[in-house]
């Protein structure tokens, strides 16, 4: 087993950690009426985010999905824009006007989430088009879920990067249900992974929560990508503690499964293999976990201290027909 980098480990365990708190934070928000809107959580699918976003720079380029929350902290946005998002404030990471499913932040990579099922695929396409077409060496992730890949656009963009050799990393998230049908009801193949060979990629399926495989499964198809030598699709095996939204109590999932599926917490994984090699010591670990958990609740404030949009914000940053 390759030894561990502490400071990249611990800096993916405390990166996980806050994604895994922030969520569970709104969370509350949510229900108490705090925030507006609703969520999509991606909480027990940090260990994607992190591993497959932490080597990137903030010129490389991320797409995300319903759940972007992991994604976007993993990315490098900041916790308290993504609060003041959630508030509907004006100084939100997208000025108040996206809510939990469309957070983002351009000037680190993070093109604002798009909610639309399979949405984010196209997207990814054109800008590594213009990463090729610009001669950079820029990559672009892109998330999206076992259910979009049954999606048109899933295929459309799959074809198009392979035959344009577009520097794209699809990475699929696959949590085994979309919404509420489990995944072996809707495809026949074994691996999500296998339909990349259709198009001439490789394709390669991973433990999703397992932060160091993901990691490394990344950094091959990133090299890949940067070196010309086109895109790549991962399938991530993950699981989300929740259910599909807040209003769904995912009684499609029996106990025995959400119980085998928890002692496999990416938290976990990642926090025992730090102790195990002797990176770091509880205490140390719980001293970072309570500096992280107090950053959120300074969030929280500041959030709502923010100021709120004002109505003719609502035209900033948009086009519309006969605007200026």
């Amino acid at each position: 087993m390759e030894k561990l980098n502490r400071e990249k480990t611990i800096g993916m365990y405390e990166r996980m950690f806050l994604a895994r708190k922030y969520e569970e934070r709104i969370y509350f928000l949510f229900l108490e009426g705090s925030m507006p809107g609703t969520i999509h959580q991606s909480h027990g699918q940090e260990a994607c985010a992190v591993g497959m976003l932490w080597d990137l720079g903030k010129d490389d380029y991320m797409t995300s999905t319903h759940r972007p929350a992991s994604h976007c902290l993993a990315k490098g946005v900041s916790v308290e824009s993504m609060m003041a998002e959630m508030f509907a404030k004006s100084s939100g990471c997208c000025e108040g006007k996206g809510g939990a499913m469309h957070t983002g932040d351009i000037s680190v990579g993070a093109v604002p989430a798009i909610a639309i099922v399979g949405g984010g695929l196209p997207v990814a396409v054109g800008i590594g088009l213009s990463c090729k077409m610009r001669k950079t060496k820029n990559v672009v992730v892109c998330f999206f879920g076992d259910g979009a890949s049954n999606e048109g656009s899933f295929h459309e963009s799959m074809n198009a990067a392979a035959i344009w050799n577009l520097p794209v990393i699809f990475a699929c998230e696959n949590n085994l249900y979309g919404a509420s049908t489990r995944i072996d009801m809707m495809v026949r193949v074994k691996h999500l992974s296998d339909r990349a060979a259709a198009y001439g990629m490789p394709g390669e399926t991973v433990d999703g929560n397992d932060v160091f495989a993901v990691n490394e499964a990344a950094l091959r198809a990133v090299e890949r990508a940067r070196n010309g030598k086109g895109p790549t699709m991962l399938e991530l095996l993950t699981w989300r503690i929740g259910g599909h939204s807040r209003n769904d109590a995912s009684g499609y999932r029996n106990k025995e499964e959400e119980a085998a599926w928890r002692v496999r917490d990416p938290l976990i994984i990642c926090k025992d293999r730090i102790i195990n090699e002797g990176l770091a010591a509880k205490d140390e670990l719980a001293e970072r976990e309570s500096r992280i958990e107090e950053r959120i609740e300074k969030a929280i404030e500041y959030a709502k201290g923010c100021p709120d949009p004002l109505p003719q914000d609502a035209l900033k940053n948009v086009y519309w027909e006969g605007g200026k």
